[in-house]
C-alpha cells in the first residue's frame, strides 16, 4: 500500500492512497478463506464449503468490503501517524480502479489550526453586575403590595365591575353534563386577572350578589385538557359576595406577611431577587467580555472553511429570516423539490452577507479557542452534569418529560451534545479565575441598551477591521447544506436570539452555542 501527500493548502490536505492488484487479491483471498469456515451452504457441512465455491458466490461482495476496509485503514493510519486533528470527517474517493487492477483513492481533509498557548493572566475582562436603584426597589414594593392587596366587602350594593374580587360557587357543563375539575365553592376570583378561560370573567361583570347566572364560554382550541379543548361550555355561577380592594400599608407588618423580619429585610430580598432576574443577561455580558479579550489575542487564527460555511449557513437562517420568507410561498404540488433548494444567503443583501461572514468567522474561531483551552487543561463534563442537563431539558416540556428522557436514552449523540454548554461555562469560569477581572456595575437600562445581534455585528466588524476584513469570497460560496459545527457551545451566548421550542423528542436536543 502506498501513501503520499499531494496537496497542502492552508488547512486543507489531500493524500493519495494506492493499492496494487496483488495486495487487493491477497486481502480477498484472506477474507474468502475466513468466510469458508463460517458460511452454510446446502450439500456441505458447516465450515467445509470449498473456497472456490465461496469465492464464486461472495466474490463481488468481498471485493467491495476489502476495498472499503483497506481505504479506511489507510485513512486512519495517515491521521494517526501524522497526528492530524480533523475539522470535519475526511472525504474518500476512488479515482482509479478496474477489477483485477491497481487502485488509487484520494483522501481530502481539513485540519484544525494550531492554537498557541497564551498566559490567561495577562488578559483583562469585565465582570458585569446590575445595580438596582432605590427607585426600582420601591416600584417593585408597590407592585408587590398591589398584588397582595387585601379586600373588603363593598360598602353599598352594586353590580360586579372590573377590579372587584368576587366569591363564587360554580359548576361547568358541556352538553348538559358536568365535567371533572369544572366546579368549586367559595372560590375568590379577581375580575381582570385573566386566571379563567377567556370570556368567563367578563361574563360576571354586571351581576349582583346572591344571584345565579349562566356564563357561556368556549374552551380554547389549544386548551391543555384535550377532552375540553374547543368545546362549548356553560358555567352556572352563584355570586356569593362582591369585594373591593382595601388600603394596604407598606410597613414592617406588611413585610412580616412574607416571612421577613421587617421592611428593610423585604427590600433587600426584592433587590436580590431583581438582580437574580438579570443574572443571565449579566453573565452573557461577562462572557462577551471574555470572548472579546480572546478575540484580541487569537484574531489571526485561521478558520477551517468547512466549519465556516456550516456556521455561515446557520447565521443566515438565524438572523436574516426575512430573506427566506419566500421559501414558503412556492407551489409544491409539482413535486420539484430541487427547485426549492435555496442557498442559505439567497435574498440577503451584500452588506448582510458580509455581516454574516464576519459573525461566522468570529464564532468558529472563538469556539475553537475555547475548546483548545478546555482540552489543554483537562476539562471534562461528568455523567452527573450531563444527566442534570438532560433532566433540565425534559422539564421544558411539561407532560412530555418521559418521552424526552426516553429520546435521550436512545440517542447518546443527542445527550452528548448537551455537554457543549456545560463545557463552555467551565472554560469561561476557568478564564475568569485567571484573568485580570474588573467589576462593572450597570443599570438595568444600560444592561439592555443594545440589541444582542447589533452587539455581535459590532464586535465582528472590529475584529474584521483589525485582521484585514472577513473572507468575502467564502461568504459568496457558502452552500445551502447545514451541519453541526464542532465548537465548545450551547445555550444563549452573545447574540443568539431565542427561538420557539419544538418537542425535544423530534429533534437533536442540543442548541448550538454562539461564541
Amino acid at each position: 500500500m502506498g501513501v503520499k501527500q499531494i496537496r497542502e493548502d492552508g488547512l486543507k490536505r489531500e493524500f493519495e492512497i494506492g493499492l496494487t492488484a496483488a495486495e487487493i487479491s491477497k486481502k480477498i483471498d484472506e477474507r474468502i478463506a475466513t468466510l469458508a469456515t463460517q458460511v452454510k451452504m446446502p450439500g456441505f457441512r458447516p465450515g467445509k464449503v470449498p473456497v472456490s465455491i465461496v469465492k464464486t458466490r461472495y466474490g463481488k461482495q468481498v471485493l467491495g468490503e476489502v476495498i472499503q476496509a483497506a481505504i479506511d485503514e489507510a485513512a486512519n493510519s495517515i491521521i494517526n501517524e501524522k497526528k492530524l486533528r480533523l475539522a470535519t470527517n475526511p472525504s474518500l474517493n476512488i479515482t482509479e480502479y478496474e477489477e483485477g487492477g491497481d487502485l488509487k483513492a484520494v483522501m481530502a481533509i481539513e485540519i484544525m489550526p494550531e492554537i498557541e498557548d497564551v498566559d490567561l493572566k495577562g488578559i483583562a475582562v469585565e465582570k458585569w453586575s446590575v445595580a438596582i436603584s432605590d427607585k426600582e426597589v420601591e416600584q417593585a414594593l408597590e407592585q408587590l403590595a398591589n398584588e397582595n392587596r387585601p379586600t373588603k366587602p363593598i360598602s353599598k350594593p352594586r353590580a360586579v365591575k372590573s377590579g372587584d374580587t368576587v366569591v363564587i360557587n360554580f359548576i361547568g357543563r358541556i352538553d348538559g353534563e358536568a365535567f371533572e375539575g369544572g366546579s368549586a365553592d367559595g372560590h375568590q376570583l379577581k375580575i381582570g386577572s385573566n386566571s379563567f378561560i377567556p370570556g368567563f370573567e367578563e361574563g360576571l361583570i354586571g351581576a349582583k350578589s346572591d344571584t345565579t347566572i349562566d356564563v357561556k364560554v368556549p374552551f380554547p382550541a389549544d386548551y391543555p385538557a384535550a377532552h375540553l379543548a374547543g368545546k362549548d361550555s356553560v358555567f352556572e355561577v352563584k355570586i356569593v359576595e362582591i369585594r373591593e380592594d382595601d388600603e394596604v400599608k407598606i410597613d414592617d407588618e406588611f413585610a412580616k406577611t412574607f416571612g421577613m423580619d421587617d421592611l428593610a429585610a423585604l427590600k433587600t430580598a426584592l433587590q436580590q431577587q431583581m438582580q437574580q432576574q438579570h443574572a443571565a443577561a449579566t453573565r452573557n455580558q461577562t462572557k462577551t467580555s471574555v470572548l472579546d479579550a480572546l478575540d484580541k489575542v487569537f484574531g489571526e487564527v485561521e478558520v477551517p472553511e468547512t466549519l465556516f460555511k456550516q456556521e455561515y449557513d446557520q447565521i443566515c437562517h438565524q438572523f436574516y429570516p426575512h430573506a427566506h420568507s419566500h421559501d414558503h410561498d412556492h407551489d409544491h404540488d409539482n413535486g420539484d423539490q430541487e427547485a426549492h433548494n435555496h442557498a442559505a444567503d439567497e435574498g440577503m443583501t451584500d452588506a448582510e452577507k458580509e455581516e454574516a461572514s464576519m459573525i461566522a468567522h468570529r464564532r468558529v474561531r472563538l469556539g475553537m479557542v475555547l475548546t483548545d483551552i478546555g482540552q489543554k487543561n483537562n476539562m471534562q463534563v461528568t455523567d452527573e452534569e450531563r444527566n442534570r442537563a438532560i433532566y433540565a431539558e425534559a422539564q421544558k416540556y411539561p407532560g412530555q418529560q418521559k418521552e424526552v428522557l426516553e429520546y435521550f436514552s436512545k440517542n447518546p449523540q443527542a445527550a452528548q451534545q448537551l455537554s457543549g454548554p456545560i463545557f463552555e461555562e467551565k472554560v469561561i469560569d476557568y478564564i475568569l479565575e485567571l484573568a485580570k477581572v474588573t467589576d462593572k456595575s450597570v443599570s438595568v437600562e444600560e444592561l439592555y441598551a443594545e440589541d444582542e445581534f447589533e452587539t455581535l455585528k459590532k464586535k465582528s466588524r472590529e475584529t474584521a477591521s483589525k485582521s484585514g476584513g472577513a473572507k468575502k469570497s467564502a461568504a459568496k460560496k457558502a452552500p445551502a447544506k447545514k451541519a453541526e459545527a464542532k465548537k465548545a457551545s450551547e445555550k444563549k451566548d452573545e447574540a443568539k436570539n431565542p427561538a420557539a421550542k419544538k418537542p425535544a423528542a423530534k429533534k437533536t436536543a442540543s442548541k448550538k452555542k454562539d461564541s
